[in-house]
């Protein structure tokens, strides 16, 4: 008997240890513990450490808190200026509030649910109120900001957004096309904008190099017939200064130019009326008009 009793204290004392050992439990970092008695939720360990469950009576739950990702699915929606696009994005949320996630949602699958519900509501009246050249210039991360703070009907269910990022913000399949043809359309008219003022520039410059050039040959030629005419003014001034001092070359500088204006005449076919006192008027009788004599420069006298 004795051996008996000590066979069943044993039995009993390594099920007590196995259920005291079975009693302890360990948290960690981003996790909570619901702790249940008869169904009910009787604790909530959120600090890493050791706790106590009663064996038997008392049962726990761990419910991962920390961030998790979930990608929205694509969806249509329609700008301020009445233009369809269709949007992606991604969403960083976490679990707030273990007690009421668990009695209102319970499941990850029924959290994002609510997430893509809150999302899209929240997508649709951001982008609704903005034009479309405002909702792809917010791709830089404003848009995002813009869609998290409007995001209002979460806390219930004890999760929030943390974070939402635009992935893909387009034009719907169907209306891509015809964007496209009218975005090169514009393109093509800005082009032979561009083109025409280039052309009219171009012919700008070219009349005023056109309207330099003839005044720079303009003002070429008359300061050349201004050298010409004072060239010659000095040419005449040097002559009638030469033949002006002697009275022997001032007669022949005299007969020299009428008989170069004699010549020029009759070889033209011209008529010449002379008097009988000119000495051109010997020549012409004596010697013909047909072959005139070119005359010579008169001696140099005694005093030169």
């Amino acid at each position: 008997m004795k051996k008996t009793g000590k066979i069943v204290l044993t039995i009993v004392i390594i099920i007590a240890l196995a259920l005291g050992i079975g009693s302890f439990h360990y948290n960690v970092q981003d996790r909570n513990v619901l702790v249940f008695q008869f169904g009910k939720i009787v604790a909530l360990k959120e600090d890493p450490g050791v706790y106590f469950t009663i064996p038997f009576i008392q049962t726990q739950k761990s419910i991962f808190t920390g961030e998790r990702l979930y990608d929205i699915p694509t969806t249509g929606v329609t700008t301020g200026d009445k233009k369809s696009m269709s949007v992606n994005a991604y969403v960083t949320w976490r679990i707030v509030d273990t007690k009421k996630y668990y009695q209102m949602l319970n499941s990850v699958e029924t959290a994002q649910g609510r997430i893509d519900t809150a999302v899209y509501s929240s997508i649709k009246n951001v982008i609704s109120s903005t034009t479309q050249d405002d909702v792809i210039s917010g791709k830089d991360g404003s848009l995002g900001t813009a869609i998290l703070n409007r995001i209002t009907s979460l806390a219930a269910y004890g999760i929030e957004v943390t974070n939402v990022e635009i992935k893909v913000l387009d034009l719907p399949e169907d209306n891509k096309k015809s964007v496209y043809d009218r975005m090169i359309s514009e393109r093509n008219v800005i082009a032979a904008q561009y083109t025409a003022e280039g052309i009219k520039e171009a012919d700008t410059i070219k009349a005023k190099a056109d309207a330099d050039a003839r005044t720079t040959v303009s003002n070429a030629e008359a300061e050349a017939a201004t050298i010409i005419a004072d060239g010659e003014a000095q040419y005449y001034q040097i002559l009638a200064e030469s033949y002006s001092a002697d009275p022997a070359k001032t007669a022949f500088y005299k007969y020299w130019t009428e008989l170069e204006a004699l010549q020029e005449s009759l070889a033209n076919g011209g008529t010449i009326v002379v008097s009988e006192d000119n000495p051109l008027y010997g020549i012409l009788t004596h010697q013909g008009s047909s072959s005139l004599p070119t005359p010579t420069a008169p001696a140099a006298s005694a005093t030169e």
